[in-house]
């Protein structure tokens, strides 16, 4: 899954210019999901969906114009763990570091206050005023030039595992910022370019996992069913387990 995060302050045009990259990959046949940062309580106390969440894992709210599954992801990965699409396009997220980002700004002081190294593109408020550049980064009106914004978009997002497992030699951070500069690109994260020994999937998302977590699970389940008989090692092993 690719993503990019938009990210600026208030009024600055987020919304705006998701929606209209959003719309043009939805036109392209892609899966897209977005993932907007709230700074309000979602859930307000005391409601009946706050009850129920206080003691389901999980609550499903059916509405008449919106379904929504409700639940507390106990991390970043988890929660995007739970998304299913081509790109993942987030509003806000300003503290994400291991996906690019498009800046919205009202002005060029916006540009250099949210640019640290992750940006690929400026567009907002302040590209209706004419300039083609900021700092470096192609400033794009996404009202007027949606498609060129969606081609950046579809040609530079990505997303790194988030894990920090440092077999690159690197933190995730610090490679999505040498991937964003062109020094280097998503072959060199060892975690997405390797054939992984062990493979993990909850509900068809792959879990990340370090080499030596591989390991463990992997000696762990041959070593249980080497004592049981018509066990042969040497084959590919499949476990599913229904978590209901």
């Amino acid at each position: 899954m690719k993503a990019v995060a938009f990210v600026g302050y208030k009024k600055s045009g987020k919304t705006a210019t998701l929606e209209a990259v959003a719309r043009v990959l939805k036109e392209r046949g892609y899966r897209v999901a977005i993932a907007k940062s709230m700074h309000a309580d979602f859930d307000r106390e005391n409601s009946d969906t706050w009850r129920f969440s206080k003691i389901a894992d999980a609550v499903i709210v059916k509405a008449h114009d919106t379904d929504a599954l409700l639940f507390r992801a106990k991390d970043i990965n988890a929660l995007f763990s739970m998304v299913n699409a081509d790109f993942l396009l987030l509003e806000g997220f300003k503290s994400v570091q291991h996906l690019p980002r498009v800046i919205c700004a009202r002005d060029s002081k916006d540009v250099l206050e949210l640019n640290n190294g992750l940006a690929i593109a400026v567009s907002g408020i302040i590209a209706e005023s004419g300039i083609d550049e900021v700092e470096g980064l192609p400033v794009i009106n996404a009202l007027t030039e949606p498609e060129r914004l969606a081609d950046l978009v579809e040609k530079r997002a990505f997303m790194l595992p988030n894990i920090d497992c440092h077999m690159c030699g690197f933190k995730c951070a610090e490679m999505a910022k040498m991937i964003v500069k062109g020094e280097k690109t998503l072959n060199d994260c060892v975690v997405l370019s390797s054939k992984p020994k062990v493979t993990v999937k909850i509900d068809g998302q792959v879990l990340p996992m370090k080499d030596w977590v591989q390991e463990l699970v992997e000696k762990t389940i041959k070593g249980m069913l080497s004592a049981m008989k018509g066990y042969r090692g040497g084959r590919k092993i499949e476990i599913i387990i229904r978590d209901d």
